[in-house]
């Protein structure tokens, strides 16, 4: 048996120029997230990272309930630890078996001033945040909601030597934004429900590009923490270039060309194929309807000549047509009417159900 990813998260930095959601801190403050799983195992520990803090972490407690059964979670055997700033902590293993699509209830009681959070900031799930230590309280009585994660990346599961597991890694056509919240209605989530072996993590960061910083590191960048860092790892699948595209138009930055974008994929490529990995690109999906700032007719054009070269490059192991699978056959550049989430530039839970049918589940066979 092995320690994989039954669950991840990626996270960013509260500290960055451009944000989608407000960071925040917490003291004295219960903090309860919903980790839906991927894939399950005999046993499971949870990963917490203070990758971004700029102060020692303290979890004075933490707990975890899988169904009807609550288990406190030690960190070398003590239920408080400390993590500095920028590490991790894995917790000890707890022996309770988990099924794929599980959901893993933590909840973190965070006493001292934290400064602000390490997060994933457009999870389509939500945090429940309350006054005082109840980890242990079955419900947190007038929580507040926030649409985040915070301080966690993880959950490993024990399973099988043989698992195979894929990494959908790329931006909030992953995440799930657009999606309904808590309904798990992502598209890496209607894929796995697809699967008849194996599963995929998902690593997506809303607003995330390939080529630059801005909302997290870029895909290069953060590809060996990412993706090659997961035991077991055999294929990634990856979504960039709308962020690419469509953010330079509302950062003031020079736009992004055809070339330095397909520069950047074959870069992607070279590393997954390094590193022993078959990768599945996606086509670039429409984006025409989400505004003059982002959807300039230089960054659909562009998106359209990139596109042809993603169908026809060998540089990937396959290709999975999202553009087409999502588009309006009527406007191309836009979303169907029938699959877009209201903003001209995300899909509803019909599109990304759409977007995972996209892909051929050969393509993810060993």
């Amino acid at each position: 048996m092995i320690w994989t990813a039954g669950f991840r998260t990626a996270v960013l930095s509260p500290y960055e120029q451009l944000q989608f959601s407000e960071p925040r801190g917490f003291v004295d403050q219960t903090v309860r997230q919903v980790l839906h799983l991927a894939g399950g195992g005999e046993a499971f520990r949870v990963r917490l990272t203070n990758r971004y803090g700029r102060t020692p972490l303290t979890i004075a407690a933490a707990v975890v309930a899988v169904g009807h059964q609550q288990v406190a979670l030690t960190f070398d055997g003590a239920e408080q630890c400390v993590i500095p700033v920028g590490e991790e902590a894995v917790s000890d293993p707890v022996g309770l078996p988990v099924a794929a699509g599980a959901d893993v209830v933590l909840s973190l009681y965070l006493p001292e001033r934290t400064g602000l959070a390490t997060h994933s900031h457009k999870p389509a799930e939500v945090a429940r945040i309350a006054g005082g230590n109840h980890v242990a309280s079955p419900v947190l009585a007038g929580a507040e909601q926030v649409e985040a994660r915070f301080y966690i990346s993880g959950v490993d599961v024990l399973a099988p030597p043989d698992t195979a597991i894929a990494v959908a890694f790329g931006d909030s056509w992953f995440e799930g934004v657009g999606t309904t919240t808590s309904a798990n209605r992502r598209s890496v989530d209607f894929l796995n429900r697809r699967l008849k072996r194996g599963w995929v993590v998902n690593q997506g960061i809303a607003g995330n590009r390939l080529l630059r910083d801005g909302v997290g590191e870029h895909a290069l960048a953060r590809f060996d923490r990412d993706v090659l860092s997961i035991p077991a790892v055999t294929h990634v699948l990856v979504h960039f270039g709308i962020n690419d595209l469509g953010l330079p138009g509302m950062l003031g930055e020079p736009p992004v060309s055809a070339d330095a974008l397909i520069q950047g994929f074959d870069a992607l490529a070279d590393r997954a194929h390094g590193a022993g990995l078959r990768i599945l690109a996606a086509t670039i999906g429409p984006f025409a309807g989400a505004g003059p700032e982002i959807s300039t007719p230089r960054g659909l054009a562009t998106r359209r000549e990139v596109n042809d070269w993603i169908r026809t490059t060998d540089a990937f192991d396959a290709v999975f047509d999202v553009a087409r699978a999502v588009a309006d056959p009527q406007a191309p550049d836009h979303i169907h009417p029938a699959l877009d989430s209201g903003d001209g530039m995300h899909l509803n839970d019909r599109g990304a159900a759409a977007m995972a049918d996209a892909v051929d589940l050969d393509d993810l066979a060993l």
